[in-house]
Protein backbone atom coordinates (compact mmCIF):
# COMPACT_ATOMS: atom_id res chain seq x y z
CA UNK A 1 0.00 0.00 0.00
CA UNK A 2 1.37 3.67 -0.07
CA UNK A 3 2.50 5.35 2.64
CA UNK A 4 0.21 8.16 3.62
CA UNK A 5 1.83 9.34 6.85
CA UNK A 6 3.30 12.66 6.08
CA UNK A 7 0.53 13.90 4.29
CA UNK A 8 -1.39 12.50 7.07
CA UNK A 9 0.40 13.98 9.92
CA UNK A 10 0.70 17.71 7.96
CA UNK A 11 -2.93 17.66 6.98
CA UNK A 12 -4.10 16.92 10.36
CA UNK A 13 -2.17 19.60 12.29
CA UNK A 14 -2.75 21.74 9.73
CA UNK A 15 -6.25 21.63 10.21
CA UNK A 16 -6.15 21.20 14.28
CA UNK A 17 -4.40 24.28 14.42
CA UNK A 18 -7.59 26.22 12.93
CA UNK A 19 -10.34 27.12 15.73
CA UNK A 20 -13.52 25.74 14.91
CA UNK A 21 -15.59 25.34 17.90
CA UNK A 22 -19.40 25.08 17.42
CA UNK A 23 -22.19 26.46 19.78
CA UNK A 24 -24.79 25.10 20.58
CA UNK A 25 -26.47 28.78 21.22
CA UNK A 26 -25.55 29.95 17.28
CA UNK A 27 -28.73 29.93 15.69
CA UNK A 28 -27.04 29.62 12.49
CA UNK A 29 -25.85 26.88 10.51
CA UNK A 30 -23.18 26.86 11.26
CA UNK A 31 -23.21 28.03 14.52
CA UNK A 32 -20.13 29.45 14.75
CA UNK A 33 -18.60 31.63 12.19
CA UNK A 34 -15.17 30.56 12.87
CA UNK A 35 -15.91 27.19 11.52
CA UNK A 36 -16.10 29.07 7.53
CA UNK A 37 -11.81 29.27 8.51
CA UNK A 38 -11.16 26.01 8.00
CA UNK A 39 -14.19 25.36 5.25
CA UNK A 40 -13.31 27.86 2.96
CA UNK A 41 -9.90 26.25 3.32
CA UNK A 42 -11.26 22.56 2.44
CA UNK A 43 -13.46 23.94 -0.31
CA UNK A 44 -10.26 25.16 -2.27
CA UNK A 45 -8.29 22.65 -1.62
CA UNK A 46 -10.78 20.41 -2.76
CA UNK A 47 -10.38 22.51 -6.36
CA UNK A 48 -6.60 22.42 -5.61
CA UNK A 49 -7.04 18.43 -6.42
CA UNK A 50 -9.46 18.22 -9.17
CA UNK A 51 -12.48 17.52 -7.65
CA UNK A 52 -15.91 18.20 -9.56
CA UNK A 53 -18.99 20.04 -8.31
CA UNK A 54 -17.13 21.49 -5.54
CA UNK A 55 -19.56 24.01 -3.49
CA UNK A 56 -19.86 25.56 -0.09
CA UNK A 57 -23.14 25.23 0.80
CA UNK A 58 -25.49 28.27 2.21
CA UNK A 59 -26.10 25.73 5.53
CA UNK A 60 -22.30 25.48 5.68
CA UNK A 61 -21.37 21.89 4.33
CA UNK A 62 -18.84 21.47 1.70
CA UNK A 63 -19.49 19.21 -1.33
CA UNK A 64 -17.75 18.08 -3.86
CA UNK A 65 -17.74 14.50 -6.03
CA UNK A 66 -14.91 12.07 -7.60
CA UNK A 67 -16.08 10.94 -10.69
CA UNK A 68 -16.06 7.74 -11.15
CA UNK A 69 -14.33 5.37 -13.76
CA UNK A 70 -16.12 2.51 -13.91
CA UNK A 71 -20.24 1.91 -12.38
CA UNK A 72 -21.32 1.35 -9.18
CA UNK A 73 -23.49 2.45 -6.31
CA UNK A 74 -22.80 6.81 -5.67
CA UNK A 75 -21.11 6.55 -2.33
CA UNK A 76 -20.86 9.49 0.08
CA UNK A 77 -17.93 10.33 2.79
CA UNK A 78 -18.05 12.58 5.81
CA UNK A 79 -16.11 14.43 8.19
CA UNK A 80 -16.72 17.39 10.70
CA UNK A 81 -15.39 20.03 10.90
CA UNK A 82 -16.46 21.52 14.37
CA UNK A 83 -14.64 20.71 17.56
CA UNK A 84 -16.65 19.86 20.87
CA UNK A 85 -17.52 22.78 22.93
CA UNK A 86 -17.24 20.86 26.14
CA UNK A 87 -13.11 21.84 26.46
CA UNK A 88 -11.01 24.86 25.20
CA UNK A 89 -10.23 24.50 21.26
CA UNK A 90 -8.74 27.88 21.00
CA UNK A 91 -5.13 28.30 20.23
CA UNK A 92 -4.58 24.39 19.48
CA UNK A 93 -0.72 24.00 19.48
CA UNK A 94 -0.56 20.30 17.51
CA UNK A 95 2.76 18.25 18.71
CA UNK A 96 3.84 14.59 17.26
CA UNK A 97 5.58 12.14 18.92
CA UNK A 98 7.99 10.53 16.74
CA UNK A 99 8.39 6.75 17.22
CA UNK A 100 6.38 6.48 20.83
CA UNK A 101 8.60 4.55 22.80
CA UNK A 102 5.62 2.99 25.74
CA UNK A 103 5.88 5.13 28.43
CA UNK A 104 4.20 8.12 29.36
CA UNK A 105 3.70 11.63 27.05
CA UNK A 106 3.61 14.39 29.17
CA UNK A 107 2.44 17.76 28.04
CA UNK A 108 5.17 21.17 27.75
CA UNK A 109 1.94 23.12 28.31
CA UNK A 110 0.26 21.40 31.10
CA UNK A 111 3.55 19.58 33.49
CA UNK A 112 0.70 17.93 35.97
CA UNK A 113 -0.62 16.00 32.92
CA UNK A 114 0.17 12.80 31.68
CA UNK A 115 -0.89 10.22 28.58
CA UNK A 116 -0.27 6.53 29.80
CA UNK A 117 -0.78 3.30 28.86
CA UNK A 118 -2.52 2.83 32.15
CA UNK A 119 -5.08 5.48 31.91
CA UNK A 120 -5.56 4.16 28.01
CA UNK A 121 -4.46 0.33 27.39
CA UNK A 122 -4.87 0.77 23.40
CA UNK A 123 -2.04 3.33 23.42
CA UNK A 124 0.17 0.69 24.97
CA UNK A 125 -0.22 -1.34 21.75
CA UNK A 126 1.07 2.17 19.53
CA UNK A 127 4.88 1.53 20.65
CA UNK A 128 6.72 2.81 17.40
CA UNK A 129 3.82 4.74 16.11
CA UNK A 130 3.90 8.55 15.54
CA UNK A 131 1.73 10.11 18.17
CA UNK A 132 -0.39 13.38 17.85
CA UNK A 133 -1.48 15.21 21.20
CA UNK A 134 -2.16 18.90 21.62
CA UNK A 135 -0.09 20.86 24.18
CA UNK A 136 -2.37 19.90 27.63
CA UNK A 137 -4.24 23.07 27.45
CA UNK A 138 -6.64 22.15 24.55
CA UNK A 139 -8.91 19.45 23.36
CA UNK A 140 -6.74 18.34 19.98
CA UNK A 141 -9.72 18.29 17.26
CA UNK A 142 -9.23 14.83 16.07
CA UNK A 143 -11.96 14.17 16.21
CA UNK A 144 -12.89 14.92 13.48
CA UNK A 145 -10.51 16.48 11.89
CA UNK A 146 -8.49 13.07 11.14
CA UNK A 147 -11.68 11.82 9.75
CA UNK A 148 -11.13 15.32 7.44
CA UNK A 149 -7.39 14.66 7.07
CA UNK A 150 -8.11 11.07 5.94
CA UNK A 151 -10.71 11.81 3.47
CA UNK A 152 -8.94 14.85 1.87
CA UNK A 153 -5.32 12.43 1.39
CA UNK A 154 -7.44 9.64 -0.29
CA UNK A 155 -9.41 12.03 -2.47
CA UNK A 156 -6.53 13.34 -3.81
CA UNK A 157 -4.89 9.73 -3.84
CA UNK A 158 -7.87 8.80 -5.90
CA UNK A 159 -7.85 11.76 -8.18
CA UNK A 160 -3.94 11.42 -9.38
CA UNK A 161 -4.66 7.81 -10.43
CA UNK A 162 -7.61 7.89 -12.92
CA UNK A 163 -6.68 4.06 -13.10
CA UNK A 164 -7.94 3.33 -9.96
CA UNK A 165 -11.17 1.50 -10.49
CA UNK A 166 -14.19 3.55 -7.70
CA UNK A 167 -17.68 4.64 -8.49
CA UNK A 168 -18.57 7.99 -8.17
CA UNK A 169 -18.24 9.12 -4.74
CA UNK A 170 -19.76 12.30 -3.05
CA UNK A 171 -17.64 14.22 -0.28
CA UNK A 172 -19.21 16.37 2.36
CA UNK A 173 -17.66 18.12 4.73
CA UNK A 174 -20.53 18.93 7.65
CA UNK A 175 -20.14 21.40 10.10
CA UNK A 176 -21.93 21.43 14.21
CA UNK A 177 -22.01 18.01 14.12
CA UNK A 178 -20.90 18.06 17.75
CA UNK A 179 -23.83 19.87 18.96
CA UNK A 180 -26.49 17.57 16.59
CA UNK A 181 -26.51 20.21 14.13
CA UNK A 182 -24.30 18.66 11.15
CA UNK A 183 -27.49 16.69 9.29
CA UNK A 184 -28.92 19.52 7.47
CA UNK A 185 -32.44 19.32 5.51
CA UNK A 186 -31.20 19.35 2.70
CA UNK A 187 -28.19 17.41 2.59
CA UNK A 188 -29.74 13.71 1.83
CA UNK A 189 -31.14 15.51 -1.62
CA UNK A 190 -27.78 17.18 -2.10
CA UNK A 191 -25.30 14.46 -1.27
CA UNK A 192 -26.81 12.17 -4.16
CA UNK A 193 -25.67 9.37 -2.80
CA UNK A 194 -27.06 5.52 -2.69
CA UNK A 195 -25.31 4.85 0.62
CA UNK A 196 -22.42 6.50 2.92
CA UNK A 197 -19.89 6.62 5.62
CA UNK A 198 -18.59 8.60 8.41
CA UNK A 199 -14.76 8.59 8.91
CA UNK A 200 -16.01 9.14 13.17
CA UNK A 201 -14.80 6.71 14.92
CA UNK A 202 -12.21 5.53 17.29
CA UNK A 203 -9.92 2.19 17.44
CA UNK A 204 -8.74 0.52 14.36
CA UNK A 205 -11.41 -2.06 13.12
CA UNK A 206 -14.48 -0.24 14.49
CA UNK A 207 -17.27 -0.75 11.93
CA UNK A 208 -20.09 0.89 13.74
CA UNK A 209 -23.97 0.49 12.80
CA UNK A 210 -25.66 1.28 16.03
CA UNK A 211 -25.25 4.79 17.74
CA UNK A 212 -27.15 6.12 21.14
CA UNK A 213 -30.92 7.29 20.53
CA UNK A 214 -31.07 10.92 21.90
CA UNK A 215 -33.32 14.01 22.82
CA UNK A 216 -32.26 16.95 24.33
CA UNK A 217 -34.18 18.25 27.52
CA UNK A 218 -34.83 21.72 29.13
CA UNK A 219 -36.15 22.63 32.47
CA UNK A 220 -36.99 26.12 32.93
CA UNK A 221 -38.11 26.93 37.15
CA UNK A 222 -39.53 30.68 37.78
CA UNK A 223 -39.48 31.05 41.32
CA UNK A 224 -41.02 34.58 43.13
CA UNK A 225 -38.36 37.49 43.82
CA UNK A 226 -38.54 38.95 46.34
CA UNK A 227 -36.16 41.13 48.75
CA UNK A 228 -34.37 38.78 50.77
CA UNK A 229 -35.36 40.74 53.88
CA UNK A 230 -38.85 40.73 53.59
CA UNK A 231 -38.77 37.08 51.93
CA UNK A 232 -40.32 35.24 54.61
CA UNK A 233 -43.42 32.87 53.44
CA UNK A 234 -43.09 35.08 49.95
CA UNK A 235 -39.46 33.82 48.51
CA UNK A 236 -39.49 31.20 46.08
CA UNK A 237 -36.00 30.32 45.02
CA UNK A 238 -35.48 29.04 41.74
CA UNK A 239 -31.98 28.04 42.21
CA UNK A 240 -33.00 25.35 45.19
CA UNK A 241 -35.99 23.95 43.28
CA UNK A 242 -33.61 23.71 40.20
CA UNK A 243 -31.19 21.89 42.61
CA UNK A 244 -33.87 19.49 44.25
CA UNK A 245 -34.88 18.07 40.61
CA UNK A 246 -31.19 17.74 40.24
CA UNK A 247 -31.14 15.61 43.14
CA UNK A 248 -34.40 13.22 42.66
CA UNK A 249 -32.91 11.97 39.53
CA UNK A 250 -31.11 9.02 39.70
CA UNK A 251 -27.11 9.69 41.26
CA UNK A 252 -26.06 6.44 41.61
CA UNK A 253 -26.97 4.81 38.24
CA UNK A 254 -28.27 6.57 34.94
CA UNK A 255 -25.26 9.29 34.88
CA UNK A 256 -22.45 8.82 32.22
CA UNK A 257 -20.30 8.37 35.30
CA UNK A 258 -21.99 5.55 36.48
CA UNK A 259 -22.73 3.69 32.95
CA UNK A 260 -21.31 1.85 30.17
CA UNK A 261 -21.98 -0.43 27.60
CA UNK A 262 -26.01 -0.71 26.69
CA UNK A 263 -27.10 0.91 30.03
CA UNK A 264 -28.58 4.62 28.59
CA UNK A 265 -28.46 7.84 30.60
CA UNK A 266 -29.53 11.72 31.75
CA UNK A 267 -26.64 13.96 31.73
CA UNK A 268 -26.83 17.56 33.30
CA UNK A 269 -25.02 19.56 30.99
CA UNK A 270 -25.70 23.06 32.32
CA UNK A 271 -27.48 25.12 34.88
CA UNK A 272 -27.70 28.66 34.48
CA UNK A 273 -29.84 31.60 36.27
CA UNK A 274 -30.86 33.15 39.75
CA UNK A 275 -32.66 32.78 42.60
CA UNK A 276 -35.75 33.74 40.47
CA UNK A 277 -35.30 32.11 36.96
CA UNK A 278 -33.18 28.74 36.25
CA UNK A 279 -32.75 27.11 32.96
CA UNK A 280 -31.14 23.89 33.12
CA UNK A 281 -30.34 21.65 29.97
CA UNK A 282 -30.07 17.51 29.71
CA UNK A 283 -29.54 15.08 27.28
CA UNK A 284 -31.20 11.73 27.30
CA UNK A 285 -29.70 9.21 25.65
CA UNK A 286 -30.54 5.32 24.98
CA UNK A 287 -29.78 2.49 22.56
CA UNK A 288 -33.97 1.66 22.64
CA UNK A 289 -36.74 3.90 21.61
CA UNK A 290 -38.40 2.59 24.52
CA UNK A 291 -35.79 3.37 26.49
CA UNK A 292 -34.99 6.95 25.65
CA UNK A 293 -38.83 7.38 26.57
CA UNK A 294 -38.70 6.42 29.74
CA UNK A 295 -35.67 8.54 30.40
CA UNK A 296 -37.92 11.33 29.29
CA UNK A 297 -40.77 10.53 31.63
CA UNK A 298 -39.11 9.81 34.54
CA UNK A 299 -37.56 13.22 34.24
CA UNK A 300 -40.89 14.92 33.78
CA UNK A 301 -42.41 13.38 36.79
CA UNK A 302 -39.33 14.82 38.63
CA UNK A 303 -40.10 18.02 37.45
CA UNK A 304 -43.57 17.88 38.66
CA UNK A 305 -42.96 16.57 41.55
CA UNK A 306 -40.95 19.17 42.81
CA UNK A 307 -43.63 21.65 40.95
CA UNK A 308 -46.82 20.18 42.92
CA UNK A 309 -44.14 20.33 46.02
CA UNK A 310 -44.39 24.15 45.19
CA UNK A 311 -47.45 25.44 43.25
CA UNK A 312 -45.73 29.25 43.75
CA UNK A 313 -43.21 27.99 40.67
CA UNK A 314 -43.20 27.55 37.47
CA UNK A 315 -41.48 24.47 35.90
CA UNK A 316 -41.85 23.54 32.50
CA UNK A 317 -40.14 20.44 30.77
CA UNK A 318 -39.41 20.41 27.15
CA UNK A 319 -38.18 17.41 25.14
CA UNK A 320 -36.84 18.23 21.93
CA UNK A 321 -36.11 14.88 19.44
CA UNK A 322 -31.92 15.15 18.25
CA UNK A 323 -31.39 11.52 16.56
CA UNK A 324 -32.05 8.08 16.89
CA UNK A 325 -30.30 4.45 16.46
CA UNK A 326 -29.24 3.98 12.89
CA UNK A 327 -29.08 0.23 13.75
CA UNK A 328 -33.01 0.56 13.11
CA UNK A 329 -32.78 1.51 9.41
CA UNK A 330 -28.97 -0.59 8.79
CA UNK A 331 -30.55 -3.79 10.07
CA UNK A 332 -32.75 -3.80 7.40
CA UNK A 333 -30.06 -3.53 4.37
CA UNK A 334 -26.60 -4.35 5.88
CA UNK A 335 -24.94 -3.52 2.26
CA UNK A 336 -22.27 -0.66 3.50
CA UNK A 337 -21.88 -2.53 6.25
CA UNK A 338 -20.51 -5.77 4.95
CA UNK A 339 -18.87 -4.05 2.37
CA UNK A 340 -16.49 -2.41 4.80
CA UNK A 341 -16.07 -5.24 6.45
CA UNK A 342 -15.13 -6.16 3.79
CA UNK A 343 -12.92 -3.84 2.51
CA UNK A 344 -11.50 -4.18 6.21
CA UNK A 345 -10.66 -8.20 6.21
CA UNK A 346 -8.71 -7.38 2.94
CA UNK A 347 -6.38 -5.14 4.62
CA UNK A 348 -5.96 -7.44 7.29
CA UNK A 349 -7.94 -6.01 10.16
CA UNK A 350 -10.81 -8.16 11.86
CA UNK A 351 -14.12 -5.67 11.90
CA UNK A 352 -15.20 -4.45 15.28
CA UNK A 353 -19.04 -3.63 15.81
CA UNK A 354 -19.43 -2.08 19.32
CA UNK A 355 -22.65 0.93 19.82
CA UNK A 356 -21.20 3.96 19.50
CA UNK A 357 -22.13 5.20 22.77
CA UNK A 358 -22.68 8.57 21.27
CA UNK A 359 -24.17 9.44 17.85
CA UNK A 360 -22.36 10.83 14.59
CA UNK A 361 -24.00 12.47 11.45
CA UNK A 362 -24.30 9.13 10.04
CA UNK A 363 -27.59 8.57 12.92
CA UNK A 364 -29.01 11.11 11.45
CA UNK A 365 -28.63 10.59 7.91
CA UNK A 366 -29.23 7.14 8.24
CA UNK A 367 -32.55 8.42 9.61
CA UNK A 368 -33.55 10.68 6.74
CA UNK A 369 -33.06 7.78 4.04
CA UNK A 370 -29.09 7.22 3.18
CA UNK A 371 -28.04 4.10 5.18
CA UNK A 372 -24.85 5.49 7.00
CA UNK A 373 -22.16 3.29 9.28
CA UNK A 374 -19.68 4.64 10.81
CA UNK A 375 -15.58 3.64 10.37
CA UNK A 376 -12.48 4.01 12.24
CA UNK A 377 -9.62 7.14 12.33
CA UNK A 378 -7.74 5.89 15.55
CA UNK A 379 -9.07 8.99 17.57
CA UNK A 380 -8.54 8.19 21.42
CA UNK A 381 -9.99 10.34 24.87
CA UNK A 382 -11.77 13.19 22.63
CA UNK A 383 -13.18 16.13 23.97
CA UNK A 384 -10.36 16.74 26.15
CA UNK A 385 -6.72 17.51 26.57
CA UNK A 386 -5.23 14.01 26.40
CA UNK A 387 -6.81 13.38 23.40
CA UNK A 388 -4.22 11.66 20.70
CA UNK A 389 -4.35 9.43 17.37
CA UNK A 390 -1.45 7.71 16.06
CA UNK A 391 -0.53 8.56 12.29
CA UNK A 392 -0.29 4.94 11.40
CA UNK A 393 -3.78 4.31 12.54
CA UNK A 394 -4.52 7.16 10.55
CA UNK A 395 -3.00 5.60 7.44
CA UNK A 396 -4.78 2.18 8.20
CA UNK A 397 -8.42 4.16 7.40
CA UNK A 398 -7.01 5.87 4.62
CA UNK A 399 -6.38 2.56 3.16
CA UNK A 400 -9.92 1.05 4.18
CA UNK A 401 -11.13 4.31 2.29
CA UNK A 402 -9.56 2.91 -0.67
CA UNK A 403 -9.88 -0.60 -0.53
CA UNK A 404 -13.98 0.00 0.13
CA UNK A 405 -14.51 2.30 -3.12
CA UNK A 406 -12.24 -0.31 -5.28
CA UNK A 407 -14.37 -2.97 -4.04
CA UNK A 408 -17.53 -1.36 -4.57
CA UNK A 409 -16.83 -0.98 -8.34
CA UNK A 410 -17.45 -4.52 -8.86
CA UNK A 411 -21.06 -4.40 -9.17
CA UNK A 412 -23.59 -6.78 -9.66
CA UNK A 413 -26.78 -7.02 -12.17
CA UNK A 414 -28.27 -5.42 -9.10
CA UNK A 415 -26.10 -2.61 -9.11
CA UNK A 416 -25.05 -3.25 -5.80
CA UNK A 417 -21.36 -4.39 -4.69
CA UNK A 418 -20.75 -7.69 -4.86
Amino acid sequence: MTSFNQELETRLTRYAAIDSQSNENGSGSPSTAIQYDILRLLEGELREIGASDVELTDYGTVLATIPGTVPGPTIGFLAHVDTAPQFNASGVKPRVIRGYNGGAITFPDNPALALTPEHNPYLGTKQGHDIITASGLTLLGADDKAGVAILMTAARHLLTNPDIKRPTLRIAFTPDEEIGRGVHSRLPADLKADFAYTFDGGAVGEIEYESFSADRAVVTVKGVSIHPGLAKDKLVNAIHLASKIVQTLPQATMTPETTDGRDGFIHVTDMKGGSSEMVVKFILRDFERDGLAAKGALLQQVCATVAACEPRAEITCTITPQYRNMRYWLENDMTPVDLAREAARKLGIEPISVPIRGGTDGSRLTEMGIPCPNLFTGMQDIHGPLEWISVQDMALATDLCLSLVQLAAKPTASGKPA
